[in-house]
């Protein structure tokens, strides 16, 4: 058993919720999770209810910070993904991290994992990419040493907005849209693979730096889709539209609900050409990639989390 104290802020969301799995499958039990949004921590609770979990708005001072009292490790995972409400991800991804990293130094807390993301190399400019660029380079500034990995797209067990959502989104729909010719290459990096990645960085405290941990298979956007139908046995037909009648209706349903699944900055990073290095972060860290196609089928059928779905 692993005694550790680790503390997940943020830790409710897609990556946190997967990481609580796998830290438990590794023995480790002595798990704060800290989270605003209700419905994901009843999903937490309901699934890990042996671990403590919290509500909590990290962009202001509270009573969740005296959990880091005695805390070995913090994985900082806190994210506002997408909105339309700059504020939202100044809150969310830059206020709380200050927080955080005072609560940090505060009580010596010796080890922290810091999450960032591809989109700080991205050529897309959006209120995510910028939110995250001013994120890491406070905690680059902030002077602890830590290991800083920057994910791609994530997909995986508990996944509520990307390949998650595009899977129920084809369950619904007499066919499934493709904007344009659909060849926007993806580097997908399955969540479970990232998250052994970081238990790794909790194990081995020697990582420091910035990691780009990409996914090592590069797949179009359209053939992302049909494996997503292949996996759920889906026969909804996938039909290309043009590229400018797709942003219309994405721009229209995002006047009728405050956060979209799908919003007109996140259809033009899309199509924004990025390329991310890939790194060999197997042999780094220990820790074998899961070929796509199996995991999609993991992220789909698996027995045990599924089922599970997160809310936006």
């Amino acid at each position: 058993m692993q005694t550790n104290k680790i503390i997940l802020p943020g830790g409710a969301g897609l990556v946190g919720q997967n990481l609580v799995a796998r830290l438990k499958a590794k023995g480790y039990n002595n798990i704060v999770v800290l989270d605003k949004h209700l419905k994901n921590i009843e999903v937490l609770k309901r699934v890990q209810p042996d671990i403590t979990v919290e509500f909590a708005d990290l962009a202001e001072p509270g009573q969740w910070q005296r959990h880091f009292v005695g805390a070995d490790v913090v994985v900082m995972l806190q994210a506002q993904i997408g909105g339309n409400d700059y504020q939202e991800f100044i809150r969310n991804n830059v206020d709380s991290t200050r927080l955080i990293l005072e609560a940090i130094k505060a009580n010596d807390v010796p080890r922290l994992v810091h999450i960032s993301s591809s989109v700080v190399e991205s050529v897309a400019d959006d209120f995510y990419t910028r939110s995250k660029k001013d994120q890491e380079q406070m905690v680059l500034e902030s002077g602890i040493a830590c290991p800083i990995l920057r994910p791609t797209l994530m997909f995986g067990w508990f996944d509520r907005k990307h390949l998650g959502w595009l899977s129920r989104f084809m369950k619904k729909v007499p066919v499934f849209p493709i904007p344009g010719h659909g060849r926007y290459m993806r580097q997908p990096l399955y969540a479970g693979d990232f998250c052994n990645v970081i238990i790794n960085c909790i194990d081995n405290r020697e990582h420091n730096g910035i990691y780009n941990i990409s996914g090592h298979e590069k797949v179009d956007y359209i053939d992302i889709i049909r494996e997503i139908k292949k996996a759920t046995r889906l026969k909804t037909p996938i039909v290309k539209i043009p590229y400018s009648l797709f942003y219309a209706l994405i721009w229209i349903w995002g006047q009728f609900d405050k956060n979209p699944p799908f919003t007109t900055q996140q259809l033009a990073a899309l199509s924004a050409k990025d390329e991310f290095e890939v790194i060999d972060w197997p042999t780094i860290f220990n820790v074998p990639f899961t070929p796509f196609a199996k995991a999609i089928d993991e992220t789909f059928n698996d027995p045990n989390y599924s089922k599970f779905v997160l809310e936006f």
